[in-house]
């Protein structure tokens, strides 16, 4: 008997990248170049970018910045923030350890939302794209593009590693039992009581990435007839 195919999905942000301790440094550094009040006016920019795009779009919230402050002589300064940041000192411990091993059970592929620019940038300066041998994909909403994910990637069965349980929650309800859903107990939405009440639990919880080091198969593949 074949052993069924499996594709295993990671998330980035606050997943397998500290997205959380990122914001941090570059309200840090904001503050410190733009001062308070223009630090506050470039992430109400972003949030009303957010509710636009439906991602964080950083750099597009820098270019709408510019236009509304065109001489702000820090602009190039908290660019160069972004662009030069050290994506790979934000890697949760042993998170890329935790990709590697994840190829014992199927094909490892990044999963992500963003724009086309700085995400894809963020992905391979953290060191996560040659993880993954360059296999990505980025979506605005990639729970609905989960046809267009089983085609590029078809599997028998499907293992999703997501800190947000909103996502958890509708990737399982179109793949049900070909799905096992991960959930880190991650960065600031996981831990959203909100979101704790409104969404049921997922498959597995665990507290941190490297947690996965130790899952055993069956957890992860309970009805699969994988060894």
């Amino acid at each position: 008997m074949t052993s069924p195919t499996v594709v295993v999905l990671f998330d980035v942000d606050n997943t397998l990248l500290d997205n959380d301790r990122i914001t941090a440094d570059l309200k840090q550094h904001l503050e410190q170049e733009v001062g308070p009040a223009h630090e506050q006016e470039y992430w109400r920019i972003l949030e009303e970018l957010r509710e636009e795009l439906g991602y964080a779009d950083y750099l597009g919230a820098l270019q709408r910045y510019r236009l509304a402050y065109p001489h702000d002589s820090h602009l190039l300064a908290v660019s160069r923030f972004l662009v030069n940041y050290p994506f790979s000192d934000r890697l949760f411990p042993r998170a890329l350890d935790v990709v590697r091993h994840a190829r014992q059970w199927g094909r490892t592929v990044i999963l992500t939302d963003g724009d086309a620019v700085f995400q894809p940038h963020k992905i391979e300066q953290a060191g996560i794209l040659s993880a993954v041998e360059e296999q990505v994909l980025i979506y605005v909403h990639k729970e609905l593009e989960l046809k267009d994910v089983e085609e590029r990637y078809p599997a028998d069965h499907y293992v999703l590693i997501d800190d947000k349980l909103r996502i958890l929650t509708a990737v399982k309800a179109h793949w049900g039992a070909r799905v096992t859903t991960v959930f880190p107990r991650q960065g600031h939405y996981a831990r959203d009581p909100e979101a704790l009440r409104a969404f049921p639990t997922a498959d597995l919880a665990i507290d941190r990435i490297a947690d996965l080091l130790t899952v055993d198969h069956a957890t992860l593949f309970p009805a699969a007839g994988r060894r």
